[in-house]
């Protein structure tokens, strides 16, 4: 494997695997245990959204994933009142566990009060979306072979600047970021993309946890998978 770029949120690599090894590791995100809210009491809601919605929006928040013990969950209080001009009632409002504090849940207005207690717990993806940790997802990594008249064509770097650069002539810029075919391009000469066994993984994280660790962790995931099936095929 080979890193292409790195962050917290967001990690790309390149590999030569064979398709279903990278389609198993994606499908295994879903095995992940991460903390989501599963629960709300709501006390008070004066606002213009159901309480099914309010419950709905807050069990979408990420949250700082963490160790639980089988069957212990965690509380997020939340008790607030509009204002004159409004109120933007934000994440932040949930504690310190949201990972993202700017997210907004329901806007209260003048006098109106929102009162809740959220209890969150462990679960996979497979259970329900909000229990994903994000997405990995991969293609074939793009050849592209630019000859001497492909050189001239200044309108690639414009129309893809992400894939394209043109400083005196057109150079790859980045072929990972490349989602054109061979008849996407025919039209400019000189430009030739191909495909081999060589694939590009892309890993978004949304927070609960890092890009890395989610790969690392679909990765043990399947490999815990695999161990079961070998134990009952003894």
């Amino acid at each position: 494997m080979k890193l292409i770029t790195k962050t917290d949120d967001k990690m790309v690599l390149t590999s030569e695997m064979d398709i279903s090894l990278a389609n198993a590791i994606r499908r295994s995100v879903n095995e992940i245990p991460i903390i989501a809210v599963d629960e709300v009491d709501i006390y008070k809601n004066d606002s213009a959204l159901y309480d099914e919605v309010i419950a709905l929006r807050i069990g979408l928040i990420p949250l700082k994933n963490q160790k639980l013990k089988s069957g212990e969950t965690i509380s997020l209080k939340l008790k607030s009142s509009g204002k004159e001009d409004g109120t933007e009632v934000l994440s932040g409002e949930l504690g310190e566990e949201v990972v993202y504090d700017k997210m907004p849940i329901v806007l209260l207005g003048k006098n109106q009060e929102l009162e809740l207690v959220a209890r969150a717990r462990h679960g996979t993806g497979k259970e329900h979306a909000k229990f994903s940790p994000g997405l990995i997802y991969y293609k074939h990594m793009p050849k592209i072979k630019i000859t001497k008249d492909g050189e001239k064509n200044q309108e690639l770097a414009v129309l893809y600047p992400e894939v394209f650069e043109f400083d005196e002539k057109l150079k790859v810029k980045n072929a990972w970021r490349c989602e054109l075919e061979q008849e996407d391009v025919d039209k400019f000469k000189g430009i030739e993309i191909s495909f081999d066994d060589e694939l590009v993984f892309v890993i978004e994280s949304w927070g609960q946890i890092d890009a890395r660790e989610m790969f690392l962790e679909a990765c043990k995931a399947l490999k815990s998978s695999l161990t079961d099936v070998a134990k009952v095929l003894k």
